[in-house]
């Protein structure tokens, strides 16, 4: 290629190149940037990816005492339990799916990396738009290799604030559906109309023990450090009970109170099933109403083993989820022990607190005052105008969310709460919007060098 560089002799003397020459320097210094944007981006800080092996959680929690290993197990069977209208269609082992539904089973949608976590890579929500028979599409926002997720609707047709769960898929068409004849959302509509946002499922593993963390704890957490939090911008707040007050933690945005109320929510609004703390089926359209209500009751009249038999399906569901043992860390390395450094000291650590302590004795295990390793703070932020959702649920408003627990994060596959982006990387950056309590946080990451920024992604990868 210089073999093609000419030189024109200017009448003043001087040497010139030609316009052959100068066109052959351009092409060149062009090929030699993008080259040297390629060694770059080759060597740019990147998410390593969802941790390889097998799962470092599914198992019940240490210690538990008397009956309560075997409860565990019982009660993840139940978890696993398959639902039609009726229950008696094939392949199913419950009833009292719909009308409405966005699954037909708790372990479909939490299932990364085993039963209890989140969204797996195949979506199983493809598969249920003919499931038992139904008559219905595939939402333009559902892809095989997408999150798990829910809809809902910003705004009602009359401007009004909506919020609530429009579920993907309706009965219509199965064999135990009987008249009812209902049409699923119009998701068109909402898309075009900038009226619909997303949430993915959240693991649920280690939640028994987030559930003994007192209410003291937590406030405790909140209030230290406040010279540090001003400094970056970060206040945040608890959401709270309506009725007595106390700290709410569970959900994205820290919406609900107890494992049994975020599982009797889950069972009727995820699918359809009625039960003793929601025991009214969500849409009353005649024709669709098919099963005593409610659907999913305590067994009282029940006299055979084991005892979970006894127990409603949401007990169950409940006593899974708070029976779960934690997710375990990979073991640490250099990299990943730089990482939890820069972690602390950008301060990632001022909202994704590593460490929490339970409170009083657990009747589970009889142990109290013990390390809960999520990196939550489990209070509500702003999170700006890109990560907003336009939704209100207790005193968490539009552009609030609950600080995400992180253990169990290296094997996740999707993030945020509409699962937007499988990039860790990517995640991080989306914390800086207009108004985001992350702002000055993500500041100080963009500041990082390439290699710091590297082992903060191993480190999260090792959670």
């Amino acid at each position: 290629m210089l073999r093609t560089y000419r030189n024109v002799l200017r009448s003043d003397g001087k040497w010139k190149l030609s316009a052959r020459s100068k066109t052959t320097l351009c092409v060149a210094s062009v090929m030699i940037f993008s080259f040297a944007s390629v060694l770059l981006g080759q060597f740019g800080a990147r998410d390593p990816g969802v941790r390889q092996g097998p799962p470092s959680v599914g198992g019940p929690r240490a210690g538990l005492t008397g009956s309560y290993p075997q409860l565990f197990y019982d009660a993840l069977e139940r978890f696993q339990e398959v639902d039609s209208v009726s229950g008696n269609q094939t392949g199913s082992t419950g009833g009292g799916l719909g009308p409405r539904f966005n699954g037909i089973s708790c372990s479909g949608c939490h299932a990364q990396p085993t039963i209890g976590g989140s969204s797996p890579a195949i979506n199983p929500q493809v598969g249920m738009a003919a499931v038992f028979g139904g008559h219905n599409s595939v939402p333009p926002f559902i892809s095989l290799d997408g999150p798990v997720r829910e809809a809902r609707f910003v705004r009602q047709p009359n401007g009004q604030p909506d919020g609530g769960v429009h579920d993907l898929y309706v009965i219509t068409g199965m064999p135990d559906a009987g008249n009812c004849n209902i049409s699923q959302p119009d998701f068109g509509a909402a898309i075009a109309e900038k009226n619909i946002i997303f949430r993915i499922p959240t693991p649920i593993f280690g939640l028994g023990m987030v559930a003994e963390i007192t209410d003291a704890n937590i406030l405790a957490n909140a209030a230290s450090n406040q010279a540090a939090k001003r400094a970056l911008g970060i206040s945040g707040h608890p959401n709270l009970s309506g009725n007595d007050g106390t700290i709410t933690r569970f959900g994205w945005k820290a919406q609900n109170k107890s494992l049994l109320m975020f599982a009797g929510e889950a069972y009727n609004v995820e699918m359809g099933v009625t039960n003793d703390l929601f025991p009214n089926e969500r849409d009353e359209t005649p024709g669709c109403l098919l099963n005593p209500l409610p659907e999913d009751s305590e067994g009282f009249s029940a006299t055979t083993d084991p005892t979970s038999n006894l127990a409603s399906d949401i007990t169950n569901f409940a006593m899974f989820t708070a029976l779960s043992a934690p997710p375990a860390p990979a073991a640490p390395t250099d990299s990943s022990q730089r990482g939890a450094a820069v972690f602390q000291n950008v301060g990632c650590a001022l909202c994704h607190t590593p460490s929490l302590n339970t409170g009083s004795t657990s009747e589970a295990t009889g142990e109290s005052n013990v390390a809960v390793n999520a990196f939550s703070d489990f209070m509500v932020h702003n999170m700006g105008t890109g990560l907003a959702d336009g939704i209100t649920q207790g005193a968490a408003g539009p552009n609030e969310f609950r600080t995400a627990p992180l253990w169990g994060l290296g094997q996740r596959i999707f993030f945020l709460h509409d699962g937007r982006t499988k990039d860790l990387l990517e995640a991080i950056r989306q914390h800086s919007s207009t108004g985001s309590e992350a702002n000055g946080v993500i500041n100080r990451f963009q500041g990082l060098s390439e290699q710091q920024m590297q082992d903060l992604l191993n480190f999260l990868r090792s959670l």
